[in-house]
Order: structure tokens, then C-alpha cells, then sequence
């Protein structure tokens, strides 16, 4: 079975502004994988690149085999960095949206996470706290049996018990057949989870490596270790 992410070469320039440069890299199944860089690294660019959001100027990326595409965002679950879910909505209706969607939405898998979080599905987003409407958001992206849960700062702006939730819900629902691809730049928060991460910088993989791998041969956390490698 292919790689779920396959890039060779993928390049891609704004002008004279090189965001990737011949970034080669291989996501393989079963996996949580850190994608970690500071701002403007090109982690945005290569998440749009790998959701068909964004066309490489040059080389090539593979989802599970494909080329970005229809079929390729049927394998996708892709959680933005920002809410996109509409206010009036309520949480009933989106779960019904996403049922109708996805095929591959579970329908009670999301509402057993919203039992357990007490969230009302009678309730209106529009009437929900930033957090709250943080967690309905990822139970939708991981009521899916994708191929692919691509989370974009998935813990960014919530209290530490939001995080922890958040990150048990990531932990415990996703397909083992499958990848997560998370971003983040809270990094102590999340290197538990991790079984890999990726380095970026300046729009070029600086570093592929095993979380555990990190600990072993460097002494020293992935947090430490990527502030050293970035001096940050």
C-alpha cells in the first residue's frame, strides 16, 4: 500500500517568494505526525497543497496513491486553523451535514464525544465559548474514517482541559489505517502523542524523524530540540 502523503520535488513560488522548495517527503500509515516550523516556514502552503486548496509550481504530491483531486478530498479530513462552521447553525445540523457529506462520517461517534462533552445538539454554535465551539469542530473532522486527519493548530487559543480533551479525542478516534498530519507550534503540549516529526524551515524539510528517535539520540525532548535546531 502506497504512502498516505507522497511529495517529490513540490515547489511553490509567489512571484520571486519561494514558499516550498523541492520538498521530497513520504507520510507513511498509521502514524501521528508533527509538522513543525515557526511562521513562514510553508506549513499553510503544504496543507492547502495537500487538501487541492493550492497548485504546486513544480514536482509532484500523491494522497494515498493520487494526484489532489475529488476523490483525494473524499480521504481527507481537514480541520482549518480557524472556525468555518456557520454561527446560526446547530450542532444537530452539522452533524446531519457532515452525515449527508461524508460517507464515512460516523454519526455515533460524534454523538457519543458530544455526550461526554455535555455539549447540547439542540444547541446554536453562535451560542457556544470560543472552546466549546473548538471541540464540536474537531469531533466533526474525527467522526470520519479518513485516510488523512490534517489538523491545523487544533489546540491554539483553548485552556489546558480543552487541550487535554482535544488531544485524547485525536488520540482515540482516528482510522489506525490512516495518518494524522498536525500542526502546531505547541509543541510540549502535543510531543506525547507524536510518533514522528517533521521540520520545516524556510520552505524546506530539515528533518524527518522518529518522536522517540529525538529523545534517544539527542537526550533531550522534540520541544528542546527543535528550539536548538531553530534557535528559537
Amino acid at each position: 500500500m502506497a504512502p498516505v502523503v507522497q511529495c517529490m520535488g513540490l515547489t511553490k513560488t509567489y512571484g520571486r517568494k519561494i514558499a516550498l522548495n523541492q520538498v521530497t517527503l513520504n507520510l507513511e500509515r498509521g502514524r501521528i505526525i508533527g509538522l513543525l516550523g515557526p511562521n513562514g516556514s510553508g506549513k499553510t502552503t503544504l496543507i492547502k497543497i495537500m487538501n487541492g486548496l493550492l497548485k504546486p509550481t513544480a514536482g509532484e504530491i500523491l494522497i494515498s496513491g493520487q494526484r489532489p483531486g475529488v476523490d483525494t478530498k473524499r480521504r481527507i479530513s481537514y480541520l482549518p486553523e480557524r472556525t468555518y462552521l456557520q454561527p446560526g447553525m446547530k450542532v444537530i445540523e452539522l452533524v446531519r451535514y457532515f452525515q449527508d457529506f461524508y460517507p464515512d462520517f460516523c454519526v455515533e461517534r460524534a454523538y457519543d464525544m458530544l455526550a461526554r462533552l455535555q455539549i447540547p445538539p439542540q444547541e446554536r454554535m453562535k451560542n457556544l465559548s470560543k472552546g466549546t465551539k473548538e471541540k464540536v469542530q474537531l469531533i466533526m473532522v474525527m467522526s470520519r474514517d479518513a485516510e488523512l486527519y490534517i489538523l491545523d493548530e487544533p489546540i491554539a487559543g483553548v485552556d489546558p482541559a480543552a487541550r487535554d480533551f482535544i488531544l485524547h479525542t485525536i488520540v482515540s478516534n482516528y482510522n489506525r489505517c490512516g495518518s494524522i498530519l498536525l500542526s502546531t507550534h505547541l509543541i510540549a503540549d502535543v510531543e506525547d502523542i507524536l510518533d514522528e516529526v517533521v521540520f520545516i524551515k524556510y520552505g524546506s524539510i530539515v528533518l524527518q524523524a522518529g518522536a522517540e528517535q529525538i529523545r534517544q539520540n539527542e537526550h533531550k525532548s522534540v520541544d528542546r530540540f527543535f528550539r536548538e535546531v531553530f534557535a528559537c
